[in-house]
């Protein structure tokens, strides 16, 4: 250990700014961040890269990127940085008498509806803590767990969750079918058969949540399973905007039951008796590693679901 202090590439000073760079594909907005030049920060990253004999970064004069050296050495000391602003975090939420707070991801799949589930409850029972919540898709939440860059999430899960990921809770979210005033009244016209049905669906304009998101995925395979193989007229980042394009008539949409809790009183908005029902799974995710602090666990025993 003696002959390797002298002889480190980088100390972790040096290796946040590295992943400031990073994360931003910016010198600049990376300075701008650690609150220095422009010119310090790009020195900084040139000595990492000369101690390690690497090239960390490809410049061009639009943006930076993470070269395969650049990605390896980002990809396994994202978790140490995570740790370490993780422990200075809680230093200084136990031991200096600063403000607790809670990193919260919430997938975009998930409506704003559900809000007041999960926080009602603790911002009554715990009034002395903080919450920071961000609006990702799920793969972005789950990068964030993992970085430690966020405490808690609440997504619809890929299929196979990281091995640093564990599920704290999990619950069904059940889906209904929704169309404007016209398309209700020619969906009930036609909905007595299947064949019918589904020839009414198959001529709709269809709002879906976008394919790269996991339910987006996991609905249009169950629709082609219900005989509806359309292409979408719109692919949307959420079901919010989608319920308010539905209002306006410009198409119809399966979605969460629970998300049309704040649109009672959209008179152009109608629920179509499909037969069958999707149903997907959200859960509650944490780091597998570390304990959770007593006013994290706290926060997610107060979760309504």
């Amino acid at each position: 250990m003696n002959e390797y202090l002298p002889t480190t590439p980088f100390d972790l000073y040096e290796l946040h700014l590295f992943h400031l760079v990073a994360q931003h594909r910016s010198f600049t907005k990376a300075a701008e961040v650690a609150g220095l030049t422009q010119s310090a920060v790009t020195r900084q990253v040139q000595g990492i890269e000369a101690s390690l004999g690497l090239s960390l970064f490809e410049r061009t004069t639009r943006n930076v990127q993470l070269t395969p050296a650049g990605h390896a050495l980002w990809r396994e000391s994202v978790r140490l940085v995570g740790d370490i602003d993780q422990t200075l975090k809680t230093l200084r939420e136990e031991f200096t008498g600063a403000k607790k707070e809670i990193r919260v991801g919430v997938s975009r799949s998930v409506g704003l509806a559900y809000l007041p589930g999960f926080f009602h409850a603790n911002l009554r029972r715990l009034p002395h803590v903080g919450y920071r919540v961000s609006y990702l898709p799920s793969a972005e939440i789950l990068s964030g767990l993992e970085a430690n860059e966020l405490d808690v999430a609440v997504l619809c899960p890929p299929r196979r969750l990281p091995q640093t990921v564990r599920v704290t809770h999990r619950f069904n979210d059940t889906f209904t079918l929704i169309g404007g005033a016209a398309a209700a009244d020619e969906f009930a016209a036609q909905a007595t058969r299947r064949t019918n049905r589904v020839a009414w669906m198959n001529r709709q304009n269809w709002l879906l949540l976008d394919e790269r998101a996991n339910t987006g995925r996991r609905l249009r395979t169950w629709m082609a399973r219900q005989g509806c193989e359309v292409q979408p007229g719109m692919q949307l980042p959420g079901f919010d905007l989608i319920i308010n394009l539905v209002a306006l008539g410009m198409g119809v949409s399966f979605v969460p039951v629970r998300a049309l809790a704040l649109y009672g009183g959209k008179r152009s908005l109608r629920r179509l008796r499909w037969p069958d029902r999707f149903v997907r799974e959200l859960v509650v995710a944490v780091r597998r590693h570390r304990k959770l602090p007593e006013h994290l666990a706290q926060f997610i025993d107060n979760v309504l679901f």
